[in-house]
């Protein structure tokens, strides 16, 4: 099997996108436990990972939008698989984040 041309933008989408989704589940637990600054900073870190996954895809699309050959291969498909997961968790751990810190100021009143 010959390693795909594309390979370095893939391996992008796997890396980025999947950190991406382990710090917004790290903010989860981090609000969970009550630990809300540590939250709001680990939803950043995801952020800022998902960021690094965007600019992989962005590469791909614009290779394939200028006329170029792009590679299907599995490796792709598990890469925008993580990259749409972490974006679906991102957004689940803004609002758990914030429903947590909603549920802890209730509670100390």
């Amino acid at each position: 099997m010959t390693e795909p041309s594309n390979l370095e933008a893939i391996m992008g989408l796997i890396m980025y996108g999947g950190e991406a989704k382990g710090k917004a589940v790290e903010a989860i637990h981090a609000a969970r436990d009550g630990q809300f600054s540590t939250a709001k900073a680990l939803l950043q870190e995801a952020t800022n990972s998902l960021n690094v996954a965007h600019k992989s895809q962005t590469n791909l699309l614009s290779q394939e939008a200028s006329g170029g050959s792009v590679e299907l291969s599995l490796l792709m498909v598990h890469g925008q698989d993580h990259m749409m997961t972490a974006l679906a968790f991102i957004d689940l751990a803004k609002e758990l984040v914030s429903v947590y810190e909603k549920i802890s100021e209730i509670a100390k009143r």
